[in-house]
């Protein structure tokens, strides 16, 4: 059974930094593209990063770019967020997804950012 854990999430200053941790188990990370999702109580989920199975091509959403850095290690089976810059507006729930045949999610890590 594939199961994703995200860790790291935390409460943080506006300007703070956090990395959060999602590792993979039951399955190899290199097998999988990975995604970074966020949702905030009564929002859309929100996809603000993701990345392909090799590392070589990344994309952000408009709100995190410039702040936030998707990154992987195959060899840990662990993908990473590195959230730089915080603001208030980036509180949310956030989730990491594994895209295959079919997608897996974690169950979530919280970030919140205190103005």
């Amino acid at each position: 059974q594939v199961q994703l854990v995200e860790s790291g999430g935390g409460l943080v200053q506006a300007g703070g930094s956090l990395r959060l941790s999602c590792a993979i188990s039951g399955d190899i990370l290199r097998n999988y593209a990975m995604r970074w999702y966020r949702q905030a109580p009564g929002q859309v989920r929100e996809l603000i990063a993701g990345i392909n199975t090799g590392g070589s091509s990344t994309l952000y959403g408009e709100s995190v770019k410039g702040r936030f850095t998707i990154s992987r290690d195959n060899a840990k089976n662990t993908v990473y967020l590195q959230m730089n810059s915080l603001k208030p507006e980036d509180t949310a729930m956030y989730y990491c997804n594994a895209m295959g045949n079919r997608d897996y999610w974690g169950r979530g890590t919280q970030v919140t950012v205190s103005p």
